[in-house]
C-alpha cells in the first residue's frame, strides 16, 4: 500500500474501510488530468490515480457494459486497501421489465463483481421511472433472491409514486425486511435556482437525472448518497451544510456512508468534493483525511477554499 494511503488510514486496520466514504461516478475522465490527475496522467493510470485520492467509486461503467473476469481483476490490482467499488446491475436486468424474468443475469453479474473480494462494496439497483408500485412483489421476489449470495444490495427508485407517504413506507419496509439499502438521490440543487433564473445544468446532458424527492432514511447498517453538484460551487452550499449535519448523526449511530458527488460538469466534481471534505472537518464531523488531500502537493488549481 502507498505512503499516502496509509496516512489516510490513520489509526483504521489497513484492510478495512472507513465509517465514510468520498467518492465520484467515474473514474477514466480524461479532462481531470492536469487539476484532479498530475498533468500528462496516462488513461491507463487513471483507475490507480482516482485510488489513491478518493474512497470508493460508483461502477456506473457497469451500468452499460459488463466487464470481463480479467477487467474485474485488473481493477483489484489498481486500486489500494480500503478501496470500494459500488458497481451498478446492468440495464439490460434492470430497464427491461420485470426483474424476476432477468434473474439469470443478475445471479451471474453479482458472481462477476464477487471477483472484486474486499474491494466490492453495495451493488446498486437502479430502477427507471417507469417501475412503478404496482411491481413491488416482483421487486420483493427479486431482492429476496439476491439478498441470499452474501453481498449488500442498495436500491434507487425513480417513479415518483415510491415518493408517496404509504407507498415509500411500504418500500421502506421491505428493504428494511432483507437488510437492503435505499440509494438517496439528491438533485435539489439542479432544480431548485430556476426560479433565480438559472437554467437546469444538465440542458446539454443526455444523462438528465430525475427530479425527485429527497428522503433521507436509512433502512440498513449503511447509506448511499448520489448527490448531484450544481457547477457552481456556491450554489451547494446550502445542500452540503445539510449533509454535513446528517452525516453527522448518521455515524453517531454507527452507520456507514458512501457519497458520491456528481455533476454535469464531471470536471468540477472532485472539487466540490474536496469542499464537503473540508465543511466535514471543519464541524469536527468524525470522517477519515481525504487521500488526496494526504498526498504531497495537492494541485494549485484546485484549492478553492
Amino acid at each position: 500500500m502507498d505512503k499516502q494511503r496509509k496516512t489516510a488510514l490513520g489509526s483504521l486496520e489497513l484492510s478495512a474501510s472507513p465509517n465514510f466514504l468520498m467518492g465520484c461516478a467515474v473514474w477514466a475522465f480524461k479532462d481531470w488530468v492536469g487539476s484532479f490527475y498530475p498533468a500528462k496522467s496516462q488513461a491507463t493510470n487513471f483507475l490507480r490515480l482516482y485510488g489513491e485520492r478518493l474512497w470508493t467509486v460508483e461502477g456506473n461503467t457497469t451500468f452499460y457494459s459488463v466487464p470481463a473476469p480479467e477487467m474485474v481483476q485488473r481493477w483489484v490490482n489498481n486500486t489500494p486497501d480500503g478501496f470500494q467499488f459500488c458497481p451498478k446491475l446492468p440495464r439490460a436486468v434492470t430497464h427491461e421489465g420485470a426483474l424476476m424474468a432477468r434473474l439469470p443475469e443478475a445471479l451471474s453479474f453479482l458472481d462477476l463483481m464477487k471477483g472484486l473480494g474486499d474491494r466490492l462494496g453495495p451493488i446498486m439497483v437502479q430502477l427507471p421511472p417507469s417501475y412503478s408500485p404496482a411491481s413491488i412483489a416482483d421487486l420483493a421476489e427479486f431482492l429476496t433472491v439476491l439478498t441470499k449470495e452474501s453481498v449488500s444490495i442498495s436500491v434507487e427508485v425513480r417513479h415518483l409514486d415510491w415518493f408517496k407517504n404509504e407507498l415509500s413506507a411500504q418500500l421502506n419496509a421491505l428493504l428494511m425486511r432483507l437488510g437492503v439499502g435505499r440509494v438517496l438521490l439528491d438533485t435539489r440543487s439542479m432544480y431548485d435556482w430556476e426560479h433565480e433564473g438559472d437554467a437546469d445544468p444538465q440542458l446539454s446532458s443526455n444523462r438528465r437525472k430525475p427530479r425527485v424527492p429527497l428522503l433521507p432514511v436509512i433502512t440498513s447498517d449503511y447509506a448511499i448518497v448520489r448527490y448531484i453538484s450544481h457547477p457552481k460551487l456556491l450554489r451547494n452550499h446550502d445542500y452540503l451544510a445539510s449533509w454535513v449535519a446528517q452525516v453527522d448523526q448518521w455515524l453517531k449511530q454507527g452507520k456507514r456512508i458512501y457519497f458520491f458527488v456528481h455533476c454535469p460538469r464531471e470536471e468540477e466534481s472532485p472539487a466540490i468534493a474536496q469542499y464537503f471534505q473540508s465543511q466535514l472537518e471543519a464541524a469536527n464531523v468524525p470522517v477519515p483525511p481525504l487521500p488526496w488531500n494526504q498526498l504531497a502537493k495537492p494541485p494549485d488549481q484546485l484549492s478553492l477554499f
